[in-house]
């Protein structure tokens, strides 16, 4: 009976809860959609139906309402300049850990690994302190000037390191040795070997650290209102924030839920495309 439980039983329950929750999911988005495109009475009154009379002026009072516009420049740039900085540093990192015999190689892992577990929370005071003094140094000794996105970038890419370098070493771990020495016969450089010939290889990796760390970064919120509190300086997500606060006065629940199709529906739109290759990146390397 536990043989039958184990090997039949359990993988059909596993299955039916898995693809319930995503029913689920799939269905509160569907959800949230629908209820963009109705007034705020009609969200209230029908919230299970579909819209009598699609209301789309509510994405066009959201983005004027929330300021929209300079938010998602902001998210927009922060968000490829991160992630192209967190794959451009962790992946020539994780190549010479995967490929390191050195003693150091090991224990230096295990570090990235540790960064890992760290709460954000946990730091939250220490991030605030230096935020202020590198504000208050750039701005009195070397520039005159300092803009607060600049510091938030640089926190984006440092917390953000510990899980591409890890993710990235795992699968590079998993690439055959004899890419490398193929092109060493032909007379390339580590450098050479590693641009040219192991960064196509491990394109699937490098993908999914790429893909993970755009989704990321494009909802942080916690950094974003530590860091750049300014108007001018918040993104998406902080916008959001501020247009749930205008929108509950003005009961626009309609805008509301449009706002939120705005900052949502991109990222999934995003990971529907590429989910695929982030399965195979992240599970290329798990047996080395």
């Amino acid at each position: 009976m536990r043989r039958l439980f184990g090997d039949i039983l359990l993988p059909r329950v596993t299955a039916v809860a898995l693809w319930a929750w995503v029913a689920f999911n799939l269905a509160l988005v569907a959800w949230v959609g629908i209820q963009s495109l109705k007034d705020s009475g009609e969200v209230w009154l029908s919230p299970f139906s579909l819209p009598s009379d699609p209301q789309w002026g509510n994405y066009s009072s959201a983005w004027k309402a929330a300021g929209f516009s300079a938010a998602a420049l902001n998210s927009t740039l922060l968000t490829v300049a991160g992630a192209l900085l967190i794959v451009g540093l962790a992946a020539p990192a994780a190549y010479v850990l995967a490929r390191s015999n050195r003693r150091v190689a090991g224990p230096l892992t295990g570090y990235f690994a540790m960064g890992l577990s760290i709460p954000l929370q946990t730091i939250v005071i220490p991030i605030v302190v230096i935020k202020l003094s590198v504000y208050s140094f750039m701005e009195d000794w070397v520039t005159g000037w300092w803009d607060n996105r600049i510091t938030l970038l640089v926190f984006q890419v440092v917390l953000s390191l510990p899980f591409a370098v890890f993710v990235l070493t795992g699968y590079m771990r998993s690439l055959p040795h004899e890419i490398e020495e193929a092109a060493e016969m032909d007379g390339a450089g580590p450098l050479r070997a590693f641009v040219r010939i192991v960064l196509p290889v491990a394109k699937p990796g490098v993908m999914t650290v790429l893909v993970l760390n755009v989704i990321g970064l494009w909802n942080e919120t916690l950094l974003v209102l530590l860091i750049s509190p300014m108007p001018e300086e918040r993104t998406l997500p902080v916008a959001l924030l501020n247009l749930y606060s205008t929108m509950q006065y003005s009961s626009d629940w309609g805008g509301l839920f449009a706002g939120i199709v705005i900052l949502v529906y991109p990222m999934i739109v995003l990971y529907l495309w590429l989910g695929r290759r982030i399965v195979e990146g992240m599970t290329a390397g798990i047996g080395k």
